[in-house]
């Protein structure tokens, strides 16, 4: 097994997100520590993939690539209608 280099981090939590790690460590059987670092990477990986998502879309708006705030209003207006309209472009 290769080794990685690790570090220890030390954080302050509130007891009832500490008691849902204990019981998550034991409905997994998985240590506290594997708990965390599974969150952890997990969320760093959603920040990952929002700032990816907001840096695309200020592309878009920079490129000129927009929709005009009515008329997805009226779009979205219209979802609950008999006769929705076609998703604008």
């Amino acid at each position: 097994m290769a080794h990685i280099d690790t570090k220890v981090l030390t954080v302050h939590i509130p007891l009832p997100l500490a008691e849902k790690v204990d019981q998550m460590a034991i409905r997994f059987e998985r240590s506290r520590g594997w708990i965390v670092k599974q969150a952890l990477s997990a969320w760093i990986d959603q920040e990952e993939e929002r700032n990816r998502l907001t840096r695309e879309a200020l592309a878009d708006v920079d490129a000129g690539r927009l929709i005009d705030h009515q008329a997805v209003q009226a779009w979205a207006d219209s979802l609950d209608t008999d006769q929705p309209l076609p998703l604008p472009r």
